[in-house]
């Protein structure tokens, strides 16, 4: 259901038709469709089928073929690396159809007791000097601990410091021998270096031992250390580290700081960028240090894919983030924390190994942009998961199942072929895919130029005809000469329009109309279609006309651009006769009620029209009381037959969607509510008697003023009382406040004066020749 993709592209050869979709089809058949107009040849197989074109269909599929399938072994060691296979199949070939997406299963297994290769990378700067001293006899204990997990184990050792370069190391003449001169923690240590093989890959772990015993400590000037320029060293350096290709490769990188990445190079003038070679001189010291700025982290991830080494980081604790984020960077690179002694290293190896087996991921190399790429994984618990290339949690011997589909996305030249690769990551064992593309149809190999078919003025290919320059038609029997531009605008509508409106071909001054899955397009021009005038609720024409040439020609009752417009108006008539009860206006057969607060179909419902509470009084009297002027029960009956009426003893008027009414009844007053419902009724809940009140008495009122009187008075009185409380009380708080200021004693009277009065003279006198000051009392 819905658009037609192959007969909506406009295909117009075989070829363009088999790019718009995988499904689409081409019908060759020189008789096909109708005469007056174009049917497409472009189509789905069924409708090709359908329309008398069997034994004359072009429609290529996408093809597969295994070229190399070996079974998976089962044990690595004891056989010639020549017989372990991990990946089945090892070659496929593929014929691809643009689009025709095609699936081909691969299969992945780690085998048992598989050869492995260990190269110890480790960061001899001075802070790993503990370090040195717990590795000295680790080859011994490593073997042994590795040859539990494969009896053909080889171990190798080289070491880093940095580039013996300004900033990253001390560069002066008096640090040249030794850059811890003047260094009271450790005095003496060998100059800074960038990378030293110093072990090949060997089965004689003692020369590891004799090595690592060898070596001593360096000092840097900067924190990070030059750990990256090693590790592509040992990954390029193929021959000179010993790597075998039977062998599984384990590369370890030990170290306690951050390492150099690229650009860092920039800080001691180096600008070229590294060249992913191998720059070993016949030392064994990587030459270019001092050349090549660091290598990048894509870089390494991609020499380390190339040689299938498994990067192994084993550092300290307070960088284990930043190397965790490195692995995923880096594919095929695992983690583990060192302790600053590297006293767990045995373990951490081992561990880092078993994690490496315990998974496996699919990486794809050269791939072609043109070819689309998914993964579903099948892994051991049998569960597929889509878009999934890895599987973990495996064992030692387990297969897991991979399904790859390929998709082309587009056709290239002629005979282009195209070959990629998938591995697992780490393996040496590979898949090599290799790509062609299944574009043309079989009967363009069959086209036949200067065709009698094509009156000899063109060329017969797959049901056309390619007309030579110069001529026209579906069998090119008009000649264009001079008056080309004569026969295309007589397919033309006006000036500058499409020919033939863009639905159909122009052959000999005449427009051949496309066929259309959605309805006929006919006219001189091809300019009218049964299909495309207006919907209403997606019904053409809403259901009540007829499309002509993008205008609803409607039904007789009908009216409107989509012929949705009733011209009746017997259903906007309400109960009392009225249109639209007087409250509205009939269009398209519907009410279009006017008033406010008037609903319904026939804006009958009105709760704050006015004039309604006796409306409902009439429905009232006539159904409870059987009078008023609706007492006819047949006049009753139709105008009151949405009308619920209750009776109640007592009126609740808490409701607030219910209306309140009332009419005088004898003296009394008749209350009732009513409520218009989602039904569209109305609920009428009605006293069942009149509400009637008797006048009061004489001495009722006259008791009531009186007491009234006596009320009002003593409140006054406790209002007064309580006012001179008030007042009095604040007066006695003054006075105690005046009288405590007033507080003496006899001691402290102001009119008391003492009985002895003192008075102090001043003079001078000589005695002896010496004078003397003093006072009298």
């Amino acid at each position: 259901e819905g658009l037609n993709l192959c007969t909506s592209g406009s295909a117009t050869s075989c070829e363009e038709c088999l790019l718009i979709h995988p499904k689409c089809a081409w019908c060759s058949k020189e008789e096909f469709g109708s005469t007056k107009s174009i049917t497409s040849r472009c189509d789905f197989l069924q409708n090709l089928i359908a329309n008398d074109c069997d034994g004359a269909i072009e429609n290529p599929s996408s093809t597969i073929s295994v070229v190399k399938n070996i079974p998976l072994s089962s044990k690595g060691s004891g056989q010639t690396h020549l017989d372990v296979t991990q990946i089945m199949p090892q070659k496929v070939t593929l014929n691809l159809r643009p689009g025709d997406q095609t699936s081909f299963q691969v299969q992945v297994r780690q085998v048992e007791d598989y050869p492995v290769d260990l190269y110890y990378l480790m960061d001899l700067s001075l802070s790993m000097n503990d370090d040195l001293d717990n590795i000295r006899n680790l080859g011994t204990k490593l073997a042994e601990e590795m040859r539990k997990l494969t009896s053909n184990f080889r171990l190798g050792f080289g070491s880093f410091v940095d580039k013996n370069i300004s900033p990253f190391s001390y560069t002066a003449p008096r640090y040249q021998n030794n850059p811890c001169i003047g260094y009271k923690l450790f005095p003496s240590c060998v100059p800074s270096f960038g990378f030293r093989h110093l072990l090949s890959l060997t089965d004689k772990v003692d020369r590891f031992n004799e090595e690592v015993q060898k070596q001593k400590v360096s000092r840097n000037r900067d924190a990070p250390e030059g750990g990256f320029d090693a590790i592509l060293q040992a990954a390029v350096c193929k021959e000179k580290i010993g790597w075998r290709k039977e062998a599984s490769h384990l590369l370890v990188f030990t170290t306690d700081d951050v390492p150099h990445i690229a650009l860092d190079g920039k800080l001691g003038g180096l600008v070229q960028p590294h060249d992913g070679q191998c720059h070993l001189n016949e030392a064994n010291e990587y030459s270019a240090s001092s050349q090549l700025d660091y290598p990048s982290l894509a870089l390494l991830g991609e020499k380390l894919a190339e040689n299938n080494i498994h990067l192994i980081f084993a550092v300290t604790k307070s960088h284990y983030i930043l190397y965790k984020n490195f692995t995923a960077l880096i594919p095929g690179t695992t983690v583990e924390i060192l302790h600053k002694d590297s006293k767990n290293i045995i373990e951490l190896i081992v561990k880092a190994y078993n994690s490496i087996r315990s998974k496996v991921e699919l990486t794809v190399w050269d791939s072609p942009e043109d070819i689309g790429l998914t993964f579903t994984a099948t892994c051991q618990d049998g569960v597929s998961y889509p878009g999934l290339r890895k599987c973990g949690d495996l064992k030692i011997g387990d297969t897991v199942s991979f399904e790859v589909s390929v998709e082309a996305r587009s056709c290239p030249a002629k005979d282009t072929s195209h070959t990629f690769t998938i591995k697992p990551a780490g393996f040496r064992d590979t898949l090599e895919v290799t790509v062609t593309y299944n574009c043309l149809c079989d009967c363009t190999g069959r086209a036949a130029p200067a065709s009698g078919k094509c009156s000899g003025n063109g060329t017969y290919s797959c049901g056309l005809c390619q007309c030579q320059a110069g001529y026209l038609g579906a069998r090119c029997e008009c000649e264009e000469g001079a008056s080309g531009d004569t026969h295309q605008a007589m397919c033309r509508e006006a000036e500058g329009k499409p020919l033939c409106s863009g639905r159909g071909e122009c052959s000999c001054n005449q427009c051949l109309c496309y066929e259309s899955e959605f309805g006929n397009i006919y006219g001189p021009f091809c300019e009218c279609d049964d299909f495309s005038c207006a919907r209403y609720k997606g019904v053409l024409c809403s259901g009540h006309g007829e499309c002509h040439c993008g205008e609803c020609k409607c039904h007789p009752g009908y009216i409107g651009d989509n012929c949705n417009c009733s011209t009746e108006t017997d259903s906007c008539v309400s109960s009392d006769g009225q249109m639209c009860s007087g409250r509205g206006t009939c269009v398209c057969g519907k009410c279009q009620c006017t008033e406010p607060g008037a609903f319904g179909e026939t804006c009958e419902k009105c709760p704050t029209c006015p004039g309604v509470c006796s409306t409902k009084r009439d429905c009232i009297e006539c159904k409870l009381f059987n009078s008023g002027r609706l007492a006819d029960n047949q006049t009753c009956q139709k105008h009151c037959k949405d009308e619920i009426i209750t009776t109640v003893d007592v009126l609740e008027t808490d409701d607030p969607n219910a209306i309140l009414c009332a009419y005088p009844v004898n003296n009394c007053v008749m209350k009732f509510t009513y409520l218009e419902l989602a039904s569209g009724k109305s609920n009428l809940t009605v006293l069942k008697e009149p509400a009637c009140s008797s006048a009061p008495s004489a001495v009722t009122i006259v008791l009531a003023v009186i007491g009234s009187v006596v009320l009002i008075g003593i409140i006054l009185l406790a209002l007064w009382k309580l006012l001179v409380t008030i007042h009095d009380r604040r007066e006695f708080d003054r006075f105690q406040s005046e009288r405590s200021r007033a507080r003496y004693e006899m001691a402290s009277n102001p009119l008391y004066r003492k009985p002895i009065s003192t008075h102090n003279v001043e003079f001078t006198f000589n005695k002896l020749n010496k004078s003397y000051n003093g006072t009298v009392d």
